[in-house]
């Protein structure tokens, strides 16, 4: 009873703290949870109430993203302009505007799609893999780029072997090539995930938008205005994150974040299911497995298979085609020659970031409430979960945490995805 009572006195304490001192958008937010929290029937479990909390406030009032990381990127943009505006604004991805739509048009016409990192990794891995014998393409896939070959199909489908390994000057011809510089977003449809994206309106629910980006895998998930037909804003898995830990102090959070991750049944993957890629293999098979197992990040482990000496993220990618010349020296750009030439890059131009950081672990006696204050204070994806030896025992991500937030009623979505139109047939997703 006296560890009870002192644990309420602390959170009152914090939470008058909270009450006196100026408090974010996300903070006030956590309040609002709070006076649901309050008022639930006490029968229901923590995640009933947490369920029905989420359930009771409307996505309109998370709060908007930075106008930083709103962005939206023309049809007729060029490959190399929406790299670099994906990499400047660091953000993994970016609506796409169809510049032919109507004035008047509804938001499902005045967007193409979503471009982001994990298409264009599926565009360079068919510049650097050899056609298909049953190609009627002569030459190389670089080749065929700089013969101005355009049409996204005639690069095949991913194959089932593994990436080919490339020379250390194969980027800056790439990216020299005018069919690199000349490339429309629009002209390699098929490479992205395209399609008139899922988007929720402002009076969808909160516990609608967690689940999208827990169980539904969506790193994001725009919120359109359908009166303005445009996006007002974009819920991302970090900025779900950022909020959790501005609600620490919090009764709500409190008694879920102080538990220990191996209570909450993290890590999800174990390490006989972790992707990862060995450092002497090429790196372009790192991103050929992400691609392939819808990961966002992989770890580079030793030839032990165990020791983990760095870590690969989708968004990385940027740093063969913004930087190509960082590789000319090297024979061959494997894993390890990847992380050490980015590392020393970074060091000259940006000074600290998390891939000159190095990666993030922890161990399954760690609390929620650790992980995710380290997770947005690092500004990560993804923490790897190691033993007393460092060996690699899985890896927690942003969405395996959301996921143990809340969960999904039976039948809670209903025809909710009904709406949502299907892929084309040159879409490689």
């Amino acid at each position: 009873m006296a560890s009870m009572q002192l644990m309420r006195k602390e959170n009152a304490i914090v939470l008058e703290v909270m009450q006196d001192s100026p408090k974010s958008p996300e903070a006030r937010l956590g309040m609002k949870v709070e006076d649901l929290w309050d008022v639930q029937e006490p029968q229901l479990s923590p995640t009933e109430k947490l369920n029905a909390c989420f359930e009771s406030i409307p996505v309109s009032a998370f709060p908007p993203a930075p106008s930083s990381q709103v962005i939206e990127i023309k049809s007729d943009t060029s490959l190399a302009e929406a790299v670099q505006i994906l990499s400047e604004h660091k953000i993994l991805s970016a609506p796409v505007v169809d510049v032919d739509a109507p004035e008047d048009a509804s938001w499902i016409d005045r967007y193409i799609g979503i471009v982001e990192f994990a298409g264009i990794v599926v565009w360079i891995l068919h510049q650097s893999e050899p056609p298909s014998p049953r190609s009627t393409t002569p030459g190389s896939a670089l080749e065929v780029a700089v013969n101005r070959v355009t049409n996204a199909a005639s690069f095949g489908i991913l194959g089932p072997e593994d990436a080919q390994a490339t020379s250390g000057n194969f980027f800056e011809a790439l990216t020299s090539s005018e069919f690199y510089k000349n490339t429309k977003v629009r002209d390699i449809a098929g490479s992205f995930r395209w399609a008139p994206f899922l988007a929720l309106q402002k009076s969808n629910s909160f516990l609608t938008m967690l689940l999208l980006l827990s169980n539904y895998k969506m790193k994001s998930v725009p919120v359109v205005d359908l009166g303005e037909a445009k996006i007002d804003n974009i819920v991302t898995q970090s900025s779900v994150i950022h909020m959790l830990a501005e609600c620490a102090g919090l009764q709500w959070f409190e008694s879920w974040g102080t538990k220990k991750l191996s209570e909450i049944g993290l890590p999800l993957m174990t390490r006989d299911h972790v992707v990862k890629v060995y450092e002497e293999e090429p790196v372009l098979q790192a991103f050929k497995l992400m691609r392939k197992k819808r990961v966002g990040a992989i770890p580079i482990v030793d030839s032990s298979g165990i020791k983990v000496v760095g870590n690969i993220s989708i968004r990385d990618v940027q740093f063969l085609l913004t930087a190509p010349e960082i590789y000319h020296d090297y024979r061959s750009i494997t894993a390890k020659n990847f992380l050490t030439a980015v590392r020393s890059y970074l060091k000259k131009h940006e000074g600290t970031s998390p891939f000159v950081s190095g990666m993030v672990v922890c161990t399954k006696n760690h609390s929620v409430k650790e992980l995710i204050m380290k997770l947005d204070s690092e500004k990560i994806h993804r923490v790897y979960v190691v033993d007393d030896a460092g060996n690699l025992e899985g890896v927690i991500t942003l969405r395996d945490i959301i996921s143990r937030l809340v969960h999904e009623p039976y039948g809670y979505f209903g025809d909710f995805f009904d709406g949502v139109l299907p892929l084309p047939l040159n879409s490689r997703v």
